[in-house]
């Protein structure tokens, strides 16, 4: 997966930079993001944190919108797009935001593909793997 700052289309998966990290979410259109909490949700209490929609300049909180660009392996695998916007709504005010196990970039994961995962988490795994065993 590549991120590109296109223009994003109903369905997508959408990111913006916020310090060291990424927030993620699904667009919707301009009006509905679905995303997991705000991008600043790292200083609110996990059980304060919900899935919700807002509009897309309050997703960006002053950051660039990158879009995410499947390949073709990607493209096959997805769950369409009107499926993918509809399971994100399915889930507003959904709870149960944990950093390590279930976060934003979890989130739209399972919303695109069916399956939960963090490509952050995994490689600050990795890293802290790689730290350990040359210790």
């Amino acid at each position: 997966m590549k991120w590109t700052q296109n223009e994003p289309c109903c369905g997508d998966m959408v990111r913006v930079k916020i310090t060291f990290y990424y927030h993620y979410g699904i667009y919707a259109d301009e009006k509905n993001v679905i995303q997991f909490g705000l991008p600043n949700n790292v200083q609110q209490p996990a059980d304060e944190v919900k899935v919700i929609s807002t509009d897309i300049y309050t997703f960006l909180s002053g950051g660039e919108l990158e879009v995410a660009e499947l390949s073709s392996k990607e493209r096959r695998e997805r769950k369409p797009p009107k499926q993918t916007v509809d399971e994100a709504v399915s889930r507003i005010g959904e709870g149960g935001y944990n950093i390590l196990h279930n976060n934003c970039e979890h989130f739209a994961y399972e919303c695109v593909f069916g399956k939960s995962t963090s490509s952050f988490i995994d490689d600050l795994r990795k890293n802290i793997r790689k730290k350990l065993n040359k210790d």
